[in-house]
């Protein structure tokens, strides 16, 4: 028997565990979880139904110029959405259609549209090295399109004495430029430059440099230059 006056400590209770629940269906964040979910299931399968409905068509390798056949090489396939502007350009479902120039011009990257492509004789385009003024020259490069003025001679005049200008050929395309100066007027210290001349306007061009005129080439705005392209 204790004796009377004595006390009995009791040991300290121990806490008891706390038990997770498990969340609810009902729960907000389970909720926005499946939402999150879903609608990155939907998002993926309409990119997947968007990205089947691209078709192989053409675009220009490198820039087109007019009068330029139309080979394998000078087009590569993309693959691109077009909707109802399908029927405008070349569909890479299709062999190259070999057998047609350039009318215009179409720059790298471009896809290449049927309005821009024809035979040779809706071309109607001639190849003419010219020299011109090195300097006018400098910013030139294949697929600059140009205008060309030329300064006739003062009949009877001394030497080095010009009327003009006047503009002979507007907006033809620069087929190449050699710095060695070998064409058309050359005089040693200019550079030559191939232009796409309409077939009826070759004979005006070789006239001009004929009777000694001083020709110049200017880019037409928005024409690809070299510190443009």
């Amino acid at each position: 028997m204790a004796e009377q006056g004595a006390f009995v400590m009791s040991a300290p209770s121990t806490p008891r565990a706390a038990r997770i629940q498990r969340p609810s269906w009902r729960d907000s964040r389970v909720i926005i979880g499946i939402a999150v979910v879903l609608a990155a299931v939907a998002l993926g399968a309409y990119l997947m139904d968007r990205a089947d409905d691209r078709i192989p068509m053409y675009s220009a390798a490198s820039t087109l110029i007019p009068g330029q056949a139309l080979t394998d090489t000078a087009v590569v396939r993309v693959d691109v959405q077009l909707g109802a502007d399908t029927a405008r350009y070349l569909s890479a479902r299709e062999p190259v259609p070999t057998d047609r120039v350039l009318l215009r011009e179409v720059r790298v990257g471009e896809l290449v549209p049927w309005s821009a492509i024809g035979t040779v004789e809706e071309a109607a385009l001639s190849q003419v090295t010219i020299a011109v003024d090195a300097t006018s020259a400098a910013s030139l490069m294949t697929g600059t399109v140009v205008d060309v003025f030329v300064n006739e001679r003062v009949a009877d005049g001394r030497a080095g004495e010009f009327v003009g200008p006047e503009v002979l050929l507007t907006a033809v395309t620069v087929a190449g430029v050699d710095g060695s100066g070998r064409g058309l007027g050359s005089s040693g210290r200019d550079a030559a430059i191939r232009l796409m001349v309409p077939t009826e306007q070759v004979p005006d061009l070789i006239a001009a440099v004929d009777h000694e005129a001083k020709v110049t080439v200017v880019p037409v705005p928005g024409a690809l230059t070299r510190s443009s392209g």
